[in-house]
Formats: structure tokens, C-alpha cells, sequence
């Protein structure tokens, strides 16, 4: 059983342009759809489209849109009710792959739901292989969320729980590196392992600097990560070795679910007992199979070709 939990998710309106994004203009779209989203729920969905057991952990009460399309979608849930309504967010997506979005805040958490998310996790999470933490925190939950979900889950297991992995950015994830709590995995883009480490954000241009800097964090007690360069492929950085993995070249239709798409596909390559570098290829063939479907479609493993990646074991470089 893997568990997801989603403090913020979000039903995603991806509308589709058959041209360039003209601002200030009026524009018709070819095509519309509405999906449930929010990094977790898009690795449970992708979970769920490769046969895998998994539940999605998140805010929302039964009846609220979002739950009720997860249902439609059958991803197991459990949903924590609260006053407000899960947010909305909206893609635009143009021809050439080109992906906007703009995203609402999220509802208004009270500490009491606060402290409900966490025991509701753990609940769940006594009986889980894997719980992914992932995306940013609605109004009303701290910074420091995803460090005292960690430590929750780990005094409810006397630390024989789950393994957990983390694809968060801004507060939240700096509060987690701070902490030196170390967790199983952390999935940054490049974006993000930049701002991670305070460097400048040229990793797509250079995996090996990407490489470096990823290996400073697992110096800092992540004991593996998981960090995705878009079209220059991802890496996978532990203690022991560095994985490079790219994939031929994709028409993309939408990058919108992509870096999530790709740690299920870690996550599954990891049930099914492949080797590192076998997981990695399959990150990267979930990755770029995400990328190649409309909106925030989540690809099955038959939509993957992970035997197409081109995957090699990286001189080790030096930490920065």
C-alpha cells in the first residue's frame, strides 16, 4: 500500500490553444477538461492506472467536487471534511508543449484540521510500504507541516513505518532540509533542487552540476533524490551512486502531472524489487509518457517504454 497526502489539491481546468498564448486577446480553445489534481492525487491516480494499492490522503468533505471526482475516477480516498471547498486551478496549454497555470491559494485550515490531516495520516500510514507528502500547504497549516507529519508517523511505528518521500518547494521543503529529519526520497525538478541549495538554476544545462548539488542534500540526511530535468531527463542520487537517465524526445502535449507521473513510476519500479537504476528508467518513461497525454492525464505502464531510456552510472562528483 502506498499513501498520498495532498494538504492542498486542486481540481485542474486544463484548456487547450491551437495557437500561442495571446495576451490582452480574445482566444477559442480546441479543447477542455477537468480532472482532480494536486501532486499526490496525481501519484495516486497513476498508482491506481498501474495496478498498485494506494489511497489518497487530503481536505475535503465527501460531497465537495473534488472527491466526488476522484470517486468517478475510482483512487481510493479518505477525505477530511472541512468548511471550505478544495481550490480550482487553470492550464493553458499551447501547441508546442508551453504550460500556464495559475493556481488559488487553497481553503483556509483551522488547527484543528491541522492536527485531524496528521492523525488521519497516521492512520493510514501504519499499514503502508510508502507515504508520499507532496505539494505546497493551503492557508492555516505551518511550514514546518510535512516535518511534524514525519515525526507523527514515526512515534505512531517506533520507527519500523513506512519509507516516506517528499516532493514539496518554497517553506515547507526548507523547513524539511533544515530539520535533518531525513526522509527515504525528495523529488525536486530543477527549479526546485536550485532553490534547495541556493544555487543558480542551470541543472537542465548541466546534470552533472545538477548531480553535485543533488549529493549535498543527501548529505544533509535525504538518503535518496529523485530529480527531474524535463526534457534533459532526471537523475538519482544516493550515498553510494549517481544514475543519469534521459528518453528519446516526445511531442508534448502537456507537462502538467509530468514530475508526478514520474515518482509513481519510481514508486512502481520500487514495489515490483527492480534495481536503482531500474526504477530511474521508469521514472523517466513515466515522465515522458505524462508528458505525451492532454491536461494532467496520468499514462499506465503500457503507455511507458522504459526500456527505451538511456540509462548510465555518473562519475561521482563533489558536493558544492
Amino acid at each position: 500500500m502506498i499513501v498520498t497526502v495532498t494538504a492542498n489539491p486542486s481540481l485542474d481546468r486544463t484548456i487547450e490553444l491551437d495557437s500561442a498564448l495571446d495576451r490582452g486577446e480574445v482566444q477559442r480553445s480546441v479543447a477542455s477538461s477537468e480532472q482532480p489534481g494536486g501532486k499526490g492525487v496525481n501519484v495516486s491516480r497513476a498508482l491506481i492506472a498501474s495496478g498498485l494499492d494506494t489511497i489518497a490522503v487530503l481536505p475535503g468533505d465527501a460531497s465537495d467536487p473534488m472527491l466526488v471526482a476522484l470517486r468517478a475516477e475510482h483512487t481510493p480516498t479518505a477525505g477530511l471534511p472541512i468548511a471550505g471547498r478544495v481550490r480550482s486551478n487553470v492550464t493553458i496549454t499551447e501547441p508546442d508543449g508551453t504550460t500556464t497555470k495559475i493556481n488559488e491559494p487553497g481553503p483556509q485550515l483551522t488547527a484543528d484540521d491541522d492536527a485531524a490531516l496528521i492523525d488521519l495520516v497516521v492512520s493510514h500510514a501504519r499499514r503502508a510500504e510508502w507515504v508520499v507528502l507532496a505539494g505546497s500547504l493551503p492557508p492555516g497549516l505551518s511550514s514546518d507541516f510535512y516535518v511534524r507529519v514525519v515525526h507523527a508517523i514515526r512515534a505512531a511505528t517506533d520507527g519500523h513505518g513506512p519509507r516516506i518521500a517528499v516532493d514539496s518547494s518554497g517553506a515547507p521543503m526548507r523547513a524539511l532540509i533544515e530539520s535533518g529529519i531525513g526522509v527515504d526520497l525528495i523529488k525536486p525538478n530543477a527549479e526546485e533542487l536550485a532553490e534547495m541549495t541556493g544555487l543558480p538554476d542551470t541543472f537542465e544545462d548541466d546534470p552533472d552540476a545538477a548531480a553535485a548539488a543533488a549529493l549535498s542534500l543527501v548529505a544533509r540526511g535525504c538518503r535518496a533524490v529523485l530529480a527531474t530535468l524535463g526534457s534533459r531527463g532526471a537523475l538519482l542520487v544516493t550515498a553510494d551512486e549517481t544514475w543519469r537517465a534521459t528518453m528519446p524526445p516526445v511531442a508534448a502535449k502537456s507537462t502538467v502531472g509530468a514530475g508526478d507521473a514520474s515518482l509513481a513510476g519510481y514508486l512502481l519500479a520500487d514495489q515490483r524489487g527492480a534495481a536503482p537504476e531500474r526504477r530511474l528508467a521508469q521514472a523517466v518513461a513515466h515522465g515522458a509518457a505524462a508528458a505525451a497525454l492532454p491536461g494532467s492525464t496520468m499514462p499506465s505502464p503500457e503507455n511507458t517504454t522504459p526500456n527505451a531510456a538511456d540509462v548510465h552510472l555518473l562519475s561521482r562528483p563533489t558536493a558544492p
